[in-house]
């Protein structure tokens, strides 16, 4: 009986399998060697995907939603039609479904196949988001990934965790903060961070 090869499998001369993370990481390494990718250039491109450009955008979502009602409602409804109302889309954000915090739920995001994300409007996937421990732990002891992370849920509030994939991909709408009710989008947005947007953080007023 033969075993079909797997076209997105690679082995080395062993046999054993190689991690996408070793082949990303081979692949880096011999283009900086032949002079075709500065390793400096490409840790500032990366870093501004994923902490700066990407998570910008969700936070502007965010911040909609906190001041406009109907778009609030709208973004609930049908989260990739109004996400992309503000010109957000693309690969990786044709299928996102916006989950709601209240002081009863808590909503958590994990990707326990792979790395799924919502690139346009988070940026690239965090590497704790992508740790196999993070993948398969936040799916049994939710509360306790979360107070490690610094993300305490009180014990009264149900914590939802949201598994995403090639069919959906979660954002969570966290609660706005005590006291920033009368804060205009452009005074919300530097309070809303990524983290919040993936669940494993609470937004603190100013």
């Amino acid at each position: 009986m033969s075993t079909a090869l797997n076209p997105d499998e690679h082995l080395d001369g062993s046999g054993n399998r190689i991690s996408p993370a070793l082949r990303t990481e081979a692949l880096e390494q011999l283009l900086t060697e032949r002079g075709l990718v500065d390793p400096n250039v490409m840790d500032k491109f990366i870093a501004t995907y994923e902490t700066a450009v990407g998570p910008l955008n969700g936070a502007k979502v965010v911040a909609k939603a906190w001041t406009d009602p109907e778009y609030k409602a709208r973004l609930l409804a049908e989260g990739t039609a109004a996400i992309k109302e503000l010109g957000f889309a693309g690969p990786q954000g044709e299928h996102i479904v916006v989950v709601e915090n209240s002081d009863s739920v808590h909503n958590v995001v994990v990707c326990t196949l792979c790395s799924c994300y919502p690139w346009p409007v988070l940026g690239l996937p965090p590497a704790w988001y992508k740790d196999p421990a993070y993948r398969a732990r936040v799916v049994r002891e939710p509360r306790k990934v979360l107070s490690e992370m610094g993300c305490e849920v009180g014990d009264d509030v149900e914590i939802i965790v949201r598994d995403s994939s090639a069919e959906v991909r979660w954002l969570v709408l966290p609660q706005q903060p005590a006291g920033t009710e009368g804060f205009s989008e452009e005074e919300l947005i530097p309070l809303i961070t990524r983290d919040a947007l993936v669940g494993v953080a609470h937004i603190s007023a100013p």
